[in-house]
């Protein structure tokens, strides 16, 4: 006779009038539990839980009592509670309890608070329910107990599984880690290109997991007029869903066609591009502040940026690149969301040096590299000059020994010399120092090499002017054509 967990949530879930447990030994009753609501506190109902009592011995005038206060109580919540509350996850996962701690702060970032985890040792997940129908119910049962509204699986579910899953946990709504990610992006995205290319993304994840649902997805959607087979209403949801992602991948297209006429300026204009790269919230954004004083928003939060964006960083002694801010990679990053940034992740491939920034606050931080390194190589752009950066050093104690890494902190400015003297060596790996005499009559020479920002002294003599400027072998070949070779001078 005694009340569980999942039976006082039914009481709150149902607004029973009372929850009753009856023990029963030989056929004969032996005691009786009861459990009653009581007043709300932080949206939630408190349970009044009396002792176990003989069965001949239940004070029926007081539990008859406390059912009238619970129904006053229950009213009162109803008209005053106009708070909207967070939903409620349940997490699950086959892998780790790493991954299943990374699944949390997606959790978090989406707007959930988790009330369970579920950690399953299996080599690969079951093809029905993915956990298993015997522990598919076990979690039924701690989920209603522990009041979910939503179970978050760790890896991505098929159409069969994620319909088995919706039949076992009734009522409780289920997602997988690729639609949380996907909903997180649509939360974010502030560009129309974002929004574009997050809607891409979750149809191309929607349509192969389109499933009938009983007669009503295979009802014919002709009638008179359309003789024949005519059309399922599934068929027409597939048709409509292949449809708009047409429209959408053209409208992206256009998009991306615009931003490769600004990159093609930028190429003109010769001005080094370097392309932050790195795990989710290891402070890339905060470092894009820090060196170029934008305003980019930057929060402890997984996929704060996704929008690329671009700043004008100025060098020491001259000099200056353009710094790319770019979304952040996770562990198991869902295919259809590198298919559709693929346009936005071109910045990173276009960039002639790539900062990857690591969490060195992290316990992860060798594993997260690695996820970085293999997204990079799946993007082709494996091949491109890395700088490797340890930010966050402020918030630990011993530097990790990591050969050739900058440790740095964005927050507080530490280290930023050591490494903005890198990227200039970097970039001087392709640049030298060319002295250029520029006849006043070829004035224009000047304005080109000033926009370029490859401009480090000048000095005005009586026929001209003696430029000093950084210079590839493009840009040397540029001015012998325009000045004559015999106007250039490399210094070093």
């Amino acid at each position: 006779p005694q009340l569980s967990d999942v039976d006082i949530s039914s009481l709150r879930a149902m607004r029973f009038d009372a929850m009753a447990a009856v023990g029963v030994l030989d056929g004969k009753a032996t005691g009786i539990q009861a459990a009653f609501l009581g007043e709300i506190v932080g949206g939630v109902n408190k349970v009044f839980l009396t002792d176990i009592v003989p069965i001949k011995k239940i004070p029926q005038r007081a539990w008859m009592d406390a059912i009238e206060r619970a129904d006053s109580e229950v009213m009162i919540g109803a008209s005053t509670s106009t708070q909207e509350e967070k939903e409620r996850a349940y997490l699950v996962g086959l892998d780790s309890e790493r991954s299943l701690e990374e699944l949390a702060r997606l959790a978090d970032t989406a707007g959930a608070v988790v009330v369970g985890t579920m950690l399953q040792k299996k080599t690969r997940p079951d093809s029905a329910t993915y956990v298993g129908s015997g522990k598919a119910q076990e979690l039924a049962l701690d989920c209603q107990a522990k009041e979910a509204d939503i179970v978050i699986f760790d890896d991505e579910l098929s159409g069969v599984q994620t319909r088995n899953l919706e039949d076992v946990l009734r009522g409780v709504k289920v997602l997988d880690r690729t639609t949380l990610i996907l909903d997180i992006f649509a939360q974010r995205a502030q560009s129309r290109e974002g929004r574009l290319q997050v809607e891409l993304a979750q149809m191309a994840y929607q349509l192969p997991r389109l499933m009938g649902h009983g007669v009503s997805m295979s009802r014919l959607g002709g009638g008179i007029g359309t003789r024949g087979p005519g059309e399922t209403r599934l068929e027409m949801d597939r048709r409509r869903i292949r449809r708009r992602m047409s429209d959408l991948r053209h409208e992206i297209k256009e998009l991306e066609e615009q931003r490769s006429l600004r990159r093609s300026r930028r190429e003109k204009n010769r001005v080094p591009v370097v392309a932050l790269v790195g795990y989710t919230n290891a402070g890339k954004s905060t470092l894009l502040n820090k060196l170029s004083d934008a305003n980019v928003l930057a929060e402890d939060k997984l996929f704060a940026t996704l929008d690329p964006v671009v700043r004008t960083v100025k060098l020491p002694n001259g000099g200056e690149f353009l710094l790319v801010d770019t979304v952040g990679f996770i562990s198991k990053l869902p295919h259809a969301l590198v298919d559709a940034f693929r346009s936005t992740l071109e910045e990173a491939l276009l960039a002639d040096i790539l900062l990857i920034v690591s969490d060195g606050a992290s316990d992860e931080m060798i594993h997260q590299h690695d996820v970085v390194l293999e997204v990079l190589a799946s993007l082709g752009a494996s091949d491109k000059p890395m700088i490797d950066v340890i930010n966050k050093v402020d918030l630990i104690e011993s530097l990790p020994q990591w050969p050739g890494a900058i440790p740095i902190s964005a927050k507080n400015g530490e280290g930023l010399d050591q490494l903005l003297d890198q990227i200039k060596k970097q970039i001087l790996g392709v640049q030298r120092k060319l002295r250029v005499n520029i006849p006043y009559a070829q004035g224009s020479v000047l304005a080109m090499l000033h926009s370029s920002g490859a401009v480090l002294n000048e000095e005005y003599g009586d026929t001209g002017m003696m430029v000093e400027v950084l210079a590839d072998d493009e840009l040397y070949g540029r001015l012998g054509a325009k000045l004559g070779k015999d106007a250039l001078i490399w210094l070093e």
